[in-house]
Formats: C-alpha cells, sequence, structure tokens
C-alpha cells in the first residue's frame, strides 16, 4: 500500500511537468535532408505570431526603383527579405529558430526565362534554415504574376510560435 502510494505521489509529480513541458514538434520529411519540416506541431500554451509578407530592401539606390536592378537578382532578394524577418523576429524577442510556417512568392526571373529562380531562393533561404539554425519551417513556395513592385521577385510571410 505504502508502495503504491509513493508511486501515485511521483506520478502526480511527474504528469503536469511532463504536460506543461511540451515543445513544439517538426516533423522531418522522411529519407531527405530538404531544409523544410514536413509538418509542425504546437502545444497548447505556445504564443503564435503572424508576421505580414516582407519584400526585398533596395541594394542600388541609383538603379531605377521600379526596376529588378534596384532589389538584385532572387537570392539577393531572398537574403534581404530574410533578414528583414529576422530583424523584426529579434524586435519580438524570437528568432529565426521560432518561425514555423513559411510562405514564398516568387515572381518568374526573366533572366531564367520567366521562371520562379528557386535555385536561387535555396541559396538565399539555406543561409537562414538548415545550417547552423536546424528548427525547419512548414513552407510552401509558389510563383505568382507579379508583386507591388515590378523589381520585387520575391515576398515571405512567416509564422512564428514560442512556448
Amino acid at each position: 500500500m505504502k508502495k503504491i502510494a509513493v508511486a501515485t505521489l511521483l506520478l502526480s509529480a511527474i504528469l503536469p511537468l511532463s504536460a506543461g513541458a511540451q515543445d513544439i514538434v517538426r516533423h522531418k520529411l522522411p529519407n531527405s535532408d530538404f531544409p523544410i519540416a514536413q509538418a509542425v506541431t504546437i502545444p497548447p500554451g505556445a504564443t503564435i505570431h503572424f508576421i505580414s509578407g516582407q519584400v526585398p530592401p533596395t541594394v542600388n539606390k541609383s538603379a531605377d526603383p521600379n526596376s529588378q536592378a534596384a532589389f538584385g537578382d532572387t537570392k539577393t532578394q531572398t537574403v534581404g527579405v530574410l533578414t528583414k524577418i529576422q530583424d523584426i523576429l529579434k524586435g519580438m524577442g524570437l528568432s529565426m529558430g521560432d518561425v514555423v510556417k513559411m510562405q514564398v512568392f516568387l515572381v518568374g526571373d526573366p533572366a531564367k526565362g520567366g521562371k520562379a529562380d528557386m535555385a536561387g531562393f535555396m541559396e538565399g533561404y539555406t543561409q537562414f534554415f538548415g545550417g547552423k539554425q536546424p528548427n525547419l519551417p512548414a513552407r510552401a513556395a509558389f510563383q505568382i504574376a507579379a508583386l507591388a513592385n515590378p523589381g520585387w521577385l520575391v515576398e515571405i510571410e512567416v509564422v512564428a510560435a514560442k512556448k
């Protein structure tokens, strides 16, 4: 009887800790090292943050502000957009490791025959995800007809969560 009471006491002490200590779970793509998560599970009690779509900063101020020359190629724009997102997150006490969902909008690059430069995007993306920062988001990427500025090739919005 005494053993049951001790076991019950221990179990009642452990269960609330494990229930409250649930982490955000990132489900890897099976048999793949591609730097996105197949899914992300957010436990109760996590705070979810929706970050509006961000567009690239100007990298060449002497270029026409409505031209791709003002913003760079897809890789340059991706790095610029993700740096802006990183700064926004930092201002909220978060990091890129807290990003759980990403939507990427890519305009077809005239230099690539009007196709989205996915390779250029991935070169920029992997500077933020999959290397030193292993927390991968669930992600979707779309090729779209255009963004508000004809020089923009990339817009990214993210959802971040933190327990």
